[in-house]
C-alpha cells in the first residue's frame, strides 16, 4: 500500500514540476516530493528496493500519463495506452513474485516479529 501512496504523490509532484507557477503550487510540489520519497523509503524497509523503485516509477509514469490526458489535454494515442498497460502488467508481475524479507532488523529490532501489532501492507500476510 505504501508504494501506491508514494506513486500517487509522485504523480502530483511530476505534474507540479511542469505546471507550478507561483509560491503555493511550488510549495505543493515540494511537499509532494517529500511525502513521496518518505513513503517510498518506508516501503523499502519491507520490500526489496529494486521492486519498490520499479513499482513506484511504473505506477507514477502511468498515473502521470493518464493525468496529462484527462486533465491537461494531452492527446490520447492507442499506442501510448497499450505501452502503459504493458508497463502496468510488469509492475503487477513484480508485485506478485516479490516476497518480504523476513528477519530484517533495524538497530537490532526485528520489525517482522512486531508485525502482529501493526497493519500488514503489500506483503507479509502469511503467518
Amino acid at each position: 500500500m505504501k508504494v501506491f501512496v508514494a506513486a500517487l504523490f509522485e504523480v502530483f509532484w511530476v505534474i507540479g514540476l511542469k505546471h507550478a507557477n507561483d509560491f503555493w503550487t511550488w510549495a505543493g510540489t515540494i511537499i509532494s516530493i517529500i511525502i513521496s520519497f518518505y513513503v517510498m523509503i518506508m516501503a523499502g524497509r519491507k520490500l526489496p528496493v529494486g521492486t519498490v523503485y520499479a513499482v513506484f516509477v511504473g505506477l507514477g509514469t502511468a498515473g502521470t500519463v493518464f493525468s496529462e490526458i484527462l486533465f491537461f489535454g494531452e492527446p490520447f494515442k492507442l499506442e501510448k495506452a497499450l505501452l502503459i498497460l504493458l508497463l502496468l502488467a510488469g509492475v503487477i508481475g513484480l508485485k506478485l513474485v516479490t516476497k518480504c524479507r523476513k528477519g530484517m532488523k533495524l538497530n537490532g529490532v526485528d520489525f517482522f516479529n512486531l508485525s502482529r501489532f501493526v497493519r500488514n501492507d503489500w506483503c507479509c500476510n502469511d503467518k
